[in-house]
């Protein structure tokens, strides 16, 4: 069974999983980058050349290479379980953990990144909220656990997930470090 970090763009995905993965002494997937790794180049690209549909159909090729790990803390992007085909095939390895914050942090933690705007001409704040309000309901339906990111530093929220993954039934069959 896989561990999966789903959430909004700016929830922790990576930075938390890293940590906890390292922590547990358990292999980590980053979605992004395993798809920069198979291009060869920065997604902004394929999704500048090549369009959103392009990203999505690799993104989905990618779920399926994920759901073929086991044992392995995975983040996915910040859109992945909007799309259904992506959440069947990742239900059938792991189970899902929404990470989420308010709209004013998430826009805080990405203002500095360039990333790719979902809605074309909108402000980051605009777009994230509009991406949130469109499709908060695929992410509470995809997910097996709710996990907010924006009330602990990054030390007691990898604490606090080590002690989930270990002690919750949802996660029973998941093989961690019970060490540290």
């Amino acid at each position: 069974m896989n561990v999966y970090f789903c959430g909004m763009i700016g929830t922790g995905k990576t930075t938390l999983g890293q940590r906890l993965a390292d922590d547990l002494s358990m292999p980590f997937y980053d979605l992004d980058q395993e798809m920069n790794k198979r291009l060869g180049y920065s997604f902004h690209r394929l999704v500048a050349e090549e369009g959103w549909l392009a990203f999505r159909e690799l993104e989905y090729y990618i779920c399926k290479f994920f759901s073929q790990r086991n044992n392995s803390i995975i983040c996915l992007g910040g859109g992945t379980v909007r799309y259904d085909w992506n959440v069947d095939v990742l239900k059938e390895s792991g189970r899902l953990i929404l990470l989420e914050a308010s709209i004013e942090e998430l826009v805080h933690r990405v203002s500095q990144a360039d990333r790719p705007r979902v809605n074309k001409g909108t402000t980051i704040e605009e777009d994230i909220s509009l991406m949130w309000k469109q499709s908060k309901n695929k992410y509470y339906t995809a997910a097996d656990y709710v996990f907010r990111t924006d009330e602990k530093n990054i030390e007691e929220e990898v604490d606090e997930l080590k002690d989930l993954l270990q002690s919750n039934p949802l996660f029973q069959g998941l093989q961690v470090n019970h060490s540290g």
